[in-house]
C-alpha cells in the first residue's frame, strides 16, 4: 500500500545509520521496513488517540527488539547512537501523523535496547 502522507513518503528513514559503516545496510534496511510498515498501519487503522497510536508503535518497537540478533550477527548492535536515531524516527512518524503531543519514551516503551 503506497503511503499517502507525503512527508512520510519522502523521508529517508534511518539516514544516520546508513551513513555510519558500523551499521550494516542489510540490517538497517529491515529497520527501515519496520518503520514503513508502522506508517502503513497508522494510515490503515487511523488511530483515534495516543493510546491507539502507542499500540502500533509498541508493536513496531518489538520488531526492532527482534532485530538485535541480526545486528549482533553482523558485528554491530543497537547502541546509544542507534537508539537515538531510531527513537527520533518514531517521534517523526508520530508528529507526521498529527500526534505532536506523543511522549517520545512511550512511543518506544516496549524497547529492550
Amino acid at each position: 500500500m503506497p503511503l499517502t502522507n507525503q512527508q512520510v513518503a519522502d523521508r529517508a528513514f534511518l539516514k544516520g545509520m546508513y551513513a555510519d559503516g558500523y551499521y550494516p545496510d542489510e540490517v538497517v534496511d529491515k529497520g527501515r521496513e519496520i518503520l514503513l510498515r508502522l506508517c502503513e498501519r497508522i494510515e490503515a487503522q487511523r488511530p483515534a488517540d495516543l493510546t491507539a497510536l502507542y499500540v502500533l508503535t509498541h508493536a513496531a518497537t518489538c520488531e526492532f527488539n527482534d532485530l538485535q540478533d541480526d545486528f549482533w550477527e553482523a558485528g554491530s548492535e543497537i547502541e546509544t547512537v542507534a537508539r537515538e536515531l531510531i527513537a527520533e524516527e518514531f517521534w517523526f512518524v508520530a508528529d507526521a501523523y498529527g500526534f505532536a503531543d506523543a511522549d517520545a519514551e512511550e512511543l518506544i516503551g516496549t524497547r529492550d535496547w
